[in-house]
């Protein structure tokens, strides 16, 4: 049996490795987790919710200590500061923590992590806050008291406020917070839903099924993927509710030609060889040997053989598809906002200019792979973002660009006004055979 390990050392040493430096959360966590597997599944949610809850809450955490303290978070050393916002987070959403072991143990770790001089500067802030946290105010300015109570950067929350009411970007900030049991697709040419459902249950899960997608489950209480046998063995994928709607309006039919031109990690892809029922050829392609082999090892957990991975450059047109391909999937870069209830450190990460650059290549793409697109074909042009630039202007660009497309069908799906991540879909069709965009 490994040494005894400090839970609270994990999570400061996991938020270091996100917030300072740069590696995204589902990555560090992931790895944490799989490092320290053999710790009991109490202590693993621990780190989890821990680590989750501070980033989820990071801006209003740090509304807090900015209050409390003479310095700012800004200012403070990353080991003091990371130590001070996980307090403040347990203090204010962790019942079951009492605040004064929140305090001793924060003092605790400072000590251990070399800043025993600084210790009774985390104890005071942390007791200071203790004491008032219930009489907090907030900024009364809409965009501030939506970015601090959402934890949402104020430039974002001024981009949101043009684009939609105040009433709808606080529902998408409720939505982020909003705890949800993991959704999955069940493989069925593998299994059937119900026969999944009882194997789920029979290895402890708790199921529950979706009324409306006939595909979806979701799942809680379980204690890691790997470790379920239903999971090694195909049986299903965690992919989100609006993730699955895009095979949907693909409609695949038996024996097409499907690409999928930036596939990683495949699930859109695998979805689509499943309902063409063995027949035709899924092309599923990404940028990097890396991501390829993460699409290969959910291919091969499938059992399909209607299925390839690739590894292709999206801005690299291919010739030997040109005008081929009945349905071309592009679920393209993007700032990746929908998403922020799963990737939470996505918002910190993400500017302006960055929504800018991820626009214009997301152009430079579409440009290139609707020359794939057969006469009569389709182009399912998708994003899991919430920026009207990234999503309807670009499907608007798109058209006038191209003019032997047409808009058949378009939907920007939010969190907390539609189930599930926040998505776009446009999806096109090709007039005539034309030549490569």
């Amino acid at each position: 049996m490994p040494a005894s390990v400090n839970v609270r050392e994990i999570v400061l040493d996991t938020l270091l490795l996100i917030t300072r430096d740069g590696e995204y959360s589902h990555v560090a966590l992931k790895s944490v987790l799989d490092k320290y597997q053999y710790l009991q599944k109490r202590e693993r949610a621990f780190i989890t919710r821990v680590v989750e809850g501070t980033l989820e809450h990071m801006i209003e955490i740090d509304y807090i200590i900015n209050r409390f303290s003479k310095i700012s978070v800004n200012k403070m050393k990353p080991v003091i500061r990371i130590i001070l916002r996980c307090g403040v987070y347990q203090m204010k959403y962790m019942d079951s923590v009492p605040d004064r072991a929140v305090c001793n143990e924060s003092v605790k770790l400072a000590e251990k992590k070399g800043f025993r001089n600084l210790s009774g500067f985390v104890n005071g802030v942390l007791r200071n806050i203790s004491r008032s946290l219930d009489g907090i105010e907030y900024p009364k300015e809409e965009r501030a008291n939506l970015s601090v109570q959402y934890s949402l950067p104020e430039w974002l929350v001024s981009q949101w406020l043009r684009e939609y009411d105040a009433d709808t970007v606080r529902s998408m900030g409720e939505a982020f917070f909003a705890e949800r049991p993991t959704c999955i697709r069940c493989n069925t040419s593998a299994i059937s839903r119900e026969e999944l459902v009882k194997c789920l249950r029979e290895e402890g899960v708790s199921v529950s099924e979706d009324k409306e997608i006939p595909w979806a489950l979701y799942i809680e209480g379980y204690d890691y993927l790997t470790k379920l046998d239903s999971f090694r063995r195909g049986y299903f994928y965690v992919q989100d509710l609006s993730s699955m709607e895009a095979a949907l309006w693909a409609a695949p039919k038996k024996g097409g030609v499907v690409l999928d031109v930036c596939a990683a990690p495949g699930g859109k892809a695998l979805h689509i060889a499943e309902l063409m029922e063995g027949s035709g050829t899924v092309i599923a392609r990404d940028l990097t040997e890396y991501k390829v082999g993460l699409m290969q090892e959910n291919i091969e957990r499938s059992g399909l053989c209607n299925i390839k991975a690739q590894q292709w450059d999206a801005k690299i047109f291919d010739e030997e598809y040109k005008g081929a391909v009945d349905i071309v999937i592009a679920d393209l870069p993007c700032s990746g906002l929908g998403v922020l209830g799963r990737k939470t450190d996505l918002k910190y990460k993400m500017t302006p200019e960055m929504q800018e650059q991820l626009a214009e290549l997301q152009r430079e793409i579409l440009s290139v792979v609707c020359g794939y697109v057969k006469a009569g074909g389709r182009l399912l042009y998708s994003t899991c973002t919430i920026h009207k630039k990234e999503n309807e202007e670009n499907a608007k660009w798109f058209l006038e660009s191209h003019q032997d497309f047409e808009l058949l069908r378009e939907q920007q799906r939010l969190p907390g006004v539609y189930r599930g991540d926040g998505f776009y879909m446009a999806l096109f069709q090709r007039k005539d055979s034309g030549g490569n965009g």
